[in-house]
Formats: C-alpha cells, sequence, structure tokens
C-alpha cells in the first residue's frame, strides 16, 4: 500500500471515530419518573432497600436481582461483574459462585467488596460497600441442591476464570452428565458456595431532571447507629 493511501485510511479512521464519539456525546436521556427526599426514607437501609426492590420486582424489573459486585485483590486494579442476589438476610446480601474464580481469589486476598443494583425502569440505583464472607457449607449446599441438576452439572463443569476452549467445556460437561446420569441431585463441590455481603454505607439514588439527582447515603457512626445524608450529584 502507497504511502498516499495509507495516509487516506488514517483520515478516514480518524472522520469515523469523531462521528462516533459524536453520536455517544448526543445521548441525552431525561429522568423525571420520580424524587428522593430524607423526609420520605426509612431510618433502616436494610428496610428501605426492601422497599425499592420489592417495588423493582412488581414493577417486572429484567433480572431485578442482578447486581455489580466490584471487588479488589492484593494487586489493587479492580473488577467488577455482574453476579445474582440469592438472599437477603438480617446479617447482609447473599450470592454464590466458584471459591476458585477471580473474585473468589480477590476475595480471599481482601474482603472489603461494593455492589451496584441499577434499576433502569425506575431510574434507580443503590450502592452498598461493605464486607463479605463465606456462608456455612451447609447453607451453600442446601441452596445447591435446590438449583436446577443442569446448573449444578455447570457448577461442576466450569474451572471458571480458567482459559478454555468450547470444545474443552462441552466434554466436561458431557462427562460430568454422564458421571451423574442416574443422580437427581448432585453433591455440593468442594470449591463452589455462598458469600454474604455485610454493608458498612448504602447509597440509593433517584434521577431527576437536569441531572440533579437524589442520592440519600446512610453511614454508620461510632456507636453502629445509621446516619442519613444527602450527597450533592
Amino acid at each position: 500500500m502507497l504511502p498516499k493511501d495509507i495516509s487516506i485510511l488514517k483520515r478516514q479512521k480518524k472522520s469515523n471515530l469523531n462521528r462516533d464519539n459524536d453520536q455517544i456525546r448526543a445521548l441525552r436521556v431525561s429522568y423525571d419518573k420520580g424524587h428522593l427526599l430524607e423526609k420520605d426514607v426509612l431510618q433502616n437501609p436494610f428496610d428501605q432497600f426492601k422497599q425499592w426492590f420489592d417495588y423493582a420486582l412488581e414493577s417486572e424489573v429484567l433480572e431485578a436481582n442482578a447486581m455489580t459486585l466490584a471487588t479488589c485483590g492484593s494487586n489493587g486494579q479492580p473488577s467488577a461483574r455482574t453476579v445474582l442476589l440469592k438472599e437477603i438476610i438480617e446479617e447482609g446480601y447473599v450470592f454464590y459462585t466458584n471459591y476458585n474464580s477471580d473474585k473468589g481469589v480477590q476475595i480471599d486476598e481482601n474482603n472489603k467488596v461494593a455492589l451496584l443494583f441499577f434499576w433502569k425502569e425506575l431510574e434507580r440505583q443503590v450502592r452498598i460497600e461493605g464486607r463479605v464472607k463465606k456462608v456455612s457449607k451447609e447453607k451453600s449446599q442446601e441452596y445447591f441442591q435446590s438449583r436446577p441438576k443442569g446448573s449444578q452439572i455447570g457448577a461442576w463443569t466450569s474451572p471458571q476464570s480458567q482459559t478454555v476452549t468450547r470444545e474443552e467445556l462441552d466434554s466436561l460437561a458431557e462427562t460430568t452428565q454422564s458421571k451423574y446420569a442416574d443422580e437427581s441431585v448432585l453433591p455440593l463441590p468442594p470449591f463452589w458456595g455462598g458469600y454474604i455481603v455485610k454493608p458498612i454505607s448504602f447509597e440509593f439514588w433517584q434521577g431527576r431532571q437536569n441531572r440533579l439527582h437524589d442520592r440519600i447515603i446512610y453511614e454508620q457512626n461510632a456507636q453502629s447507629k445509621w446516619v442519613i445524608s444527602r450527597l450533592a450529584p
């Protein structure tokens, strides 16, 4: 390719990139579905979350229990992915995963995590920061064996976060299916189970017009009492 042709291609690429960025910058959504005032929130953030979560379910928000889990291991590099909330208990929020996954390794190195629920249909999000620990083996087993058999097979099959080909994964699944063909319930894998996130702060966000969103934060004071404040958007 001649230098002139290369120069033309570079100009075309830059022009296309500028056009794409113009489209991105032009994206606008006006938030006008609600408001969140201090006088309206409940005093306990767990109760406030339950109220919002129940409303998301009633509103048929798609996968209202989907939450972004952010972790950070010993190397200081944050990592985030979507997991599913499976239980709300008095102590916190429970999800399940492979303990050998990247997030499991990072949690072993650093038990500080963050959760994010985003319900775009309601123009709401909830941010939670806290500490995480494993649930009991008995609790993990109870949940694991309540899952569909296909999901149990998937948990045994996947070397989560490891490099693998599709063919290798399918072969592992076939082997596991054959091994447990006559079993209706599989045993709990030793590398799989639940975590509970115990919150130390909550932030409830409600979209408002002109980007002047409502942000209400709950933080614990020295007496472990929840203190409610408003944050600037």
